[in-house]
């Protein structure tokens, strides 16, 4: 097998949620090398739901690891064009599935079982509410780490080139005067003197602003901007990874 054991939560989730964006960290057995867990003693498995690669994997007698198709730190591919961009003269070939359809990563799921706590080190494309649903109150992991147990616990990551703060446009636009700035809006297009203004769901729809969000910032940091201003979203559902990620874009 592939892990010592399966906590009764995580397999609930499991059989509710999978496939689909959720990743459960699981105690690994020495079948799973140092190098897919960088040394660590927990794995993360996904069961994803997209037929593309779910066809892979029935073609497969081998588990599958898979990392991040994208330089270390900087905003998530959700295209092909994205990865081909960044990373096209460094790997033979692409899958291309289209537009990713949730557009965060999925939400990283573990267990401290000295507590017999479940706990969320990631937020993701499952939302927080959905897994308490499931398995009652969790606990999250908000802390920034320089030795992180999952993928997107560090400070910094999902990062532009591009200086990127979160506010109120109209407030921090006086003390950018001068400077080239593109505006990442929610719902609505602020009345503005900007470059550039990326809105995320006129419909003010969580869902379309997470599928959405990485696309808008790969475009604004391809702008020359001198300077990107980010809306927060509610903070809620996927609000609340879309507000993760933009708070480690702008760290």
């Amino acid at each position: 097998g592939l892990v010592t054991h399966f906590p009764a939560p995580l397999r609930r989730l499991a059989k509710a949620c999978w496939p689909g964006p959720l990743t459960l960290l699981l105690p690994r057995t020495e079948r799973i090398p140092d190098l897919v867990t960088a040394g660590k003693p927990r794995v993360a498995i996904r069961i994803p739901r997209h037929p593309l690669t779910l066809a892979l994997l029935q073609q497969l007698d081998f588990p599958l690891a898979a990392p991040s198709a994208n330089p270390f730190g900087y905003i998530s591919p959700t295209e092909a064009a994205h990865v081909a961009a960044q990373l096209g003269n460094r790997i033979p070939y692409i899958l291309d599935g289209g537009a990713a359809g949730i557009g965060v990563e999925s939400t990283i799921v573990g267990m401290d079982e000295r507590e017999g706590q479940v706990e969320v080190f990631r937020l993701g494309g499952m939302a927080l509410e959905d897994i308490e649903a499931l398995v009652g109150p969790v606990s999250l992991r908000k802390g920034h780490t320089e030795d992180p147990t999952a993928s997107g616990m560090l400070k910094s990551h999902y990062a532009p080139g591009t200086r990127l703060q979160i506010g109120n446009p109209a407030a921090l636009l006086p003390g950018l005067a001068g400077q080239r700035v593109g505006v990442l809006a929610f719902r609505q297009a602020p009345a503005l003197p900007v470059a550039m203004i990326e809105v995320l769901s006129p419909r003010g729809d969580l869902g379309e602003a997470a599928q959405r969000l990485f696309g808008a910032m790969r475009r604004l940091d391809a702008a020359r901007l001198d300077h990107i201003i980010a809306e927060p979203v509610p903070d809620h559902g996927l609000g609340r990874a879309i507000n993760d990620r933009l708070q480690r874009a702008s760290a």
